[in-house]
């Protein structure tokens, strides 16, 4: 029932897009889901860049995380909860992704009590940073994206232009040969 309405959320969004496909025109990225897809790729000549992600270091009260801090790297941008089942799963898989020398990068989204997203990230020994965002208000810039989909994947290019986009749970299986081929582009 849950995956329905989400299928749904993500049709009505698409719905209500400008754009005809998966890429709308102008410079900044605007999320548009062709038909209801959950996985979406764009080519290099359709990418459009991501808006400055940043808040606060889910583990270091008081620091900032950004992705401007990993200028030129290929960027898994992981959105997940520690309220949600299948963020229990996909976090070891995220945790593969890292231990395979690529750049991912946690939102943490919904979790009003960051000791217990803190002791979610402790418990499973995960080694990437999260941004915590408890509100959604980091979430909010990606325009159009489904927030109300959790886990879900953007991957980002050495530009960190959006090349990628999963709306499900996914495997290192999964993300490694898309960062790896991101990896290798001039």
């Amino acid at each position: 029932m849950r995956f329905l309405c989400a299928v749904l959320a993500v049709l009505a969004l698409a719905g209500c897009s400008a754009g005809k496909d998966a890429v709308v025109q102008g410079s900044s990225f605007n999320f548009v889901s062709p038909g209801g897809k959950i996985d979406i790729t764009y080519e290099a000549a359709d990418r459009q860049t991501a808006p400055v992600l940043a808040g606060d270091d889910l583990m270091n009260e008081g620091k900032q995380l950004s992705l401007a801090d990993y200028p030129g790297k290929v960027v898994v941008l992981n959105l997940w909860g520690q309220w949600c089942g299948p963020c229990r799963t996909e976090a070891p898989e995220m945790e593969t992704v890292a231990r395979q020398g690529v750049q991912v990068v946690g939102i943490d989204v919904r979790d009003p009590a960051r000791e217990v997203a803190q002791d979610f990230v402790r418990d499973r020994q995960l080694t990437y940073p999260s941004i915590y965002d408890p509100d959604g208000r980091v979430l909010l810039k990606l325009s159009g994206y489904p927030r109300n989909i959790i886990p879900s994947t953007i991957v980002l290019d050495k530009q960190h232009r959006v090349a990628a986009v999963f709306l499900r749970q996914v495997l290192a299986q999964d993300l490694l040969p898309v960062a790896h081929r991101l990896a290798a582009e001039a």
